[in-house]
């Protein structure tokens, strides 16, 4: 049943992803998100339906403009594929529920908010706050017995990472502080795991830059709101086995 249910997904959580890269595209820069229709940067020529097909056109076009020859930035692919990837997902993980809805709803901010985070080095409040907030009150809705764990798990992620923040400027902004009310609120106690995860991720970058430049590393900042939502996905998927796993140790 829930194999059926992602597939089903697939379709309007492709068409999520191609809304979107119009976000990502458009929002930091203060644009409307409705008008003008899409248009080529390179040439300005509006793109046609047959043009705008998420993934399909894009690969039949092998990610260039048709009038002008332009390339277009992967990222319109990745977003596109990540959304409906994750979208099904949530309905293969908990079914036909709101609980699944909220999922969904939470993965594809992350993979928006990451879009625009590699892009511009920022994490949009107009995003983040409202999310949180919605998140926050469908989670208390939907689990009022938790109200306590999805506040306390949200100002208490934020808070650790404000406190990291004091400690290692250079590592993180207050956009990645402002994400972690919406992984509390999404996670609960399972925020645990994304922060870890999150931050065991980023090493990776981190010891690849050290690695080929040496000192003057430290002056080459990456991205962390895509490490954090990284860490977020697994979470929400495997969260409780890891935690479980982790505790199961001692």
């Amino acid at each position: 049943m829930n194999v059926a249910l992602a597939f089903v997904a697939l379709p309007p959580a492709l068409a999520l992803g191609s809304f979107l890269n119009v976000v990502a595209a458009r929002l930091p820069e203060g644009r409307s998100l409705v008008s003008p229709p899409s248009s080529c940067g390179g040439c300005g020529t509006r793109i046609a339906w047959r043009d705008n097909v998420p993934v399909l056109s894009y690969l039949l076009l092998r990610g260039r403009c048709r009038s002008c020859g332009v390339r277009f930035s992967p990222r319109y692919l990745a977003v596109e594929l990540l959304t409906a990837a994750l979208v099904a997902a949530c309905f293969l993980r908990f079914g036909l529920t709101a609980d699944a809805f909220v999922a969904a709803l939470f993965v594809s901010v992350l993979v928006v908010l990451s879009a625009i985070d590699v892009e511009r080095r920022i994490l949009p409040d107009k995003i983040v706050l409202p999310s949180a907030a919605l998140v926050l009150g469908a989670q208390i809705a939907l689990h009022p017995g938790q109200s306590v764990e999805w506040v306390a798990a949200s100002l208490g992620a934020s808070l650790f990472l404000f406190l990291a923040l004091l400690a290692y400027p250079r590592g993180m902004g207050m956009g990645d502080v402002k994400l972690c009310l919406l992984l509390g609120a999404m996670l609960g106690w399972d925020v645990a795991v994304a922060l870890m995860v999150g931050m065991l991720a980023a090493l990776v970058p981190a010891f690849v830059l050290l690695a080929r430049h040496g000192a003057a590393a430290r002056k080459m900042g990456i991205p962390f709101g895509p490490f954090l939502a990284f860490g977020a996905v697994i979470a929400l998927f495997v969260g409780e086995r890891l935690m479980d796993a982790y505790l199961g140790t001692f």
